[in-house]
């Protein structure tokens, strides 16, 4: 109950006829239902009897193609005066291009069948152009998306669940698809569906007794049909009789010739028990909570499984090193040392490219404590998905907000590791990883301008998403970086040697390759479930709002990174692999190749054919974002396993007493 009950709704408080609460009591009413406000831009709309309810659409999605596209892209009917909702970020990124629609449709009032832009009931033509579009648009699987007092339609899917093989124990068994199909290819013939059945719910508010009834709209239904323009019969006043039972034929769509038809709707109200706070439980019903919980416990498995084999190899093994080099006899200098002291003059080696290393490591902070702070925000139902684009504006401007967190951890270890230009490295640490996420992104931009898709993100968006990150982000990340690099540099607990040591020759296992692999599929075998729900939300244009079992496998992969990366560098300290480990702790792939290589390597095919993406430039898409994922969790698990590995080695060779 717990991880669901916050998120459902556009918001499970009520307002009761509280005062306002102060501030400091905010949080308390979030947590206990009871609160005196809505989630900012969702509060309850009360409709009167015949109020107009106002249709809107918000674009035009494939899964096949990946490309969004906006509603008027299509030669659909166009009210007199066409206004765009004005959007935020996330709205934006998204490709949602909110528009008006003529659709006319009262609250409480019935249509029978309605015809749209019809001049004198004549027929609207299609040009072959406009015709070859319409025929391409529904051959790759489009959906159309609208939205009636920002709920988005869904089409109802009755799937009969026939488990005993008896007629009469069919069990309906009823799901929602988002949107509605923009038109179906039967036998090489194409057809669109022309006439919209909008069923829409009301919940009628409770009243006292001299006022007039309120409704509010809970749900939002369509089926769409297909009905050939002879089968239709229409009016002077734009009204038309749909064709009786099952006689009549679909509107074929020839993409060789002018075609006429009719554009038509029709309206049906039923009363509905739905409360408004959870009118969007219908769109949010999970298949199946069953497989999270299972793979959480898949995970807290994996997790007990890795602290098994450190409280072995930590408390009784590092116990035991540490009295023999403790005891202080004579026999220590006849016995030939081994194992991880000998390393202790090399493991705090600087590595080869500190500034690199510290500016990595200072987005990962900031990656971090981005992550966290969304998660458990949306944890809280706060970033729920009927506030539109709310988790993509919250991330992006966090993630510069986050600036000062990673410049200061970035100038610190900068310090650690005898860097001296403090400038060129905050420069660095703010430019790197947005710069390599900008410029994959501007390509692909360019590719999906070219398919003049409302996915591209317009010009002036990118201006200022570049202001945000040289306005904010920069100037955050210098200020931390100087206080970082000001602060006193972590403390070695061992000098490092002039010279470096040699390294003994190695078994097969100790491989670089091996070990990334090895580091690789724990954390990725314990989470790789609720990626899967991820991706499939991304990819396919679901809703995803599981945030509360999300909090839980993230904490979970934070644990199992540091975990794993202080078992394999204690191995290859006792390995002597002394250069692994000042790099390592200087940030070597070791740590960080973990989950981008399992993420990357099965992901990838697995999705492809569930997706159908056969041409190039959604192929394009799919391996472009999906690469641009795997980049950010490499660096997420990497700084998460340096910080841990790195707090390891300082405190072991702090227990040792050294000559």
């Amino acid at each position: 109950g717990l991880f669901t009950s916050f998120p459902h709704s556009d918001c499970h408080l009520s307002s009761s006829k509280q005062d306002w609460l102060p501030w400091s009591l905010l949080l308390l009413s979030l947590m206990c239902d009871t609160g005196a406000f809505y989630v900012p831009g969702v509060a309850p709309i009360n409709f009167h009897q015949n109020d107009p309810v106002e249709i809107k659409a918000v674009k035009l999605t494939s899964s096949r193609t990946q490309l969004p596209y906006e509603y008027y892209s299509l030669p659909f009917c166009q009210p007199s005066k066409i206004t765009y909702k004005a959007e935020n970020l996330g709205e934006v990124l998204r490709g949602d291009r909110i528009v008006n629609t003529p659709f006319q449709v009262l609250m409480n009032s019935e249509k029978k069948c309605e015809v749209l832009c019809s001049q004198s009931n004549k027929p609207v033509t299609l040009t072959v152009e406009q015709s070859r579009l319409v025929a391409e648009r529904i051959s790759e699987d489009y959906y159309v998306h609208l939205i009636a007092d920002n709920l988005p339609v869904a089409t109802r899917l009755e799937l009969y669940s026939n488990r005993d093989g008896d007629d009469k124990k069919k069990e309906k068994d009823v799901q929602f698809e988002h949107g509605y199909r923009l038109g179906f290819t039967d036998v090489n013939k194409i057809y669109l569906h022309n006439h919209l059945s909008f069923i829409l719910y009301y919940h009628r508010e409770d009243l006292e007794e001299d006022q007039e009834h309120t409704y509010r709209v809970v749900r939002f239904e369509v089926i769409p049909q297909s009905i050939r323009l002879e089968d239709l019969k229409t009016d002077e006043k734009s009204s038309c009789t749909l064709p009786e039972g099952t006689n009549s034929s679909p509107q074929e769509i020839d993409p060789t010739k002018e075609n006429q038809l009719y554009f038509t709707y029709s309206v049906h109200w039923e009363e509905s028990d739905i409360k408004w706070a959870s009118r969007w439980d219908t769109y949010l019903t999970m298949s199946d909570v069953q497989i999270h919980w299972f793979s959480i416990i898949n995970s807290v498995v994996v997790v007990f499984f890795l602290s098994g084999i450190l409280s072995m190899i930590i408390i009784r093994t590092l116990r035991k090193d540490i009295a023999n080099y403790n005891k202080e006899d004579d026999i220590e200098d006849t016995m030939e040392e081994s194992g991880w002291k000998l390393v202790h003059g090399d493991v705090f080696r600087p590595p080869q490219y500190p500034m690199i290393l510290s500016s990595l490591l200072g987005s990962g902070i900031q990656l971090f404590c981005m992550i966290l702070i969304v998660i458990f925000v949306a944890m809280l139902g706060m970033l729920s998905p009927s506030s539109r684009g709310a988790l993509m504006t919250t991330a992006c401007f966090l993630f510069m907000f986050m600036g000062v967190f990673g410049g200061f951890s970035a100038g610190r270890l900068y310090r650690t590791l005898k860097g001296h230009r403090w400038k060129k490295g905050a420069f660095c640490t703010a430019t790197l990883y947005p710069g390599v996420v900008f410029g994959i992104c501007f390509v692909l931009n360019c590719f999906i301008w070219g398919k003049h898709s409302s996915g591209a993100v317009p010009f002036p968006t990118m201006v200022a998403l570049l202001c945000m990150w040289f306005g904010i982000s920069l100037p955050l990340v210098y200020l931390g970086y100087y206080f970082g690099f000001r602060k006193q540099p972590y403390d070695n607990p061992v000098r490092t040697n002039q010279i470096p040591r040699q390294i003994p020759e190695q078994r097969w296992y100790m491989n670089r390759f091996v070990g990334i692999l090895m580091a690789g599929i724990l954390p990725f075998g314990a989470m790789f479930i609720e990626l899967f729900f991820i991706f499939s939300a991304i990819w396919e244009n679901q809703f995803y709002y599981l945030f509360g079992f999300l909090f839980l496998v993230f904490i979970i992969l934070v644990v199992s990174c540091s975990q794993i990366s202080i078992v394999m560098v204690y191995f290859q300290l006792c390995a002597e692999l002394h250069h692994e480990i000042s790099e390592k702790v200087g940030g070597h792939p070791v740590g960080h190749g973990r989950l981008a290589l399992s993420v990357s390597a099965l992901f990838s095919p697995l999705l492809m054919p569930q997706l159908d993406i056969v041409e190039f430039i959604p192929s394009l898409l799919y391996f472009g974002y999906t690469a641009l994922m795997v980049l950010s969790f490499w660096l997420l698990t990497g700084t998460i396993g340096f910080y841990a590995a790195y707090m390891f080695v300082r405190k072991i060779y702090a227990a040792v007493k050294i000559d």
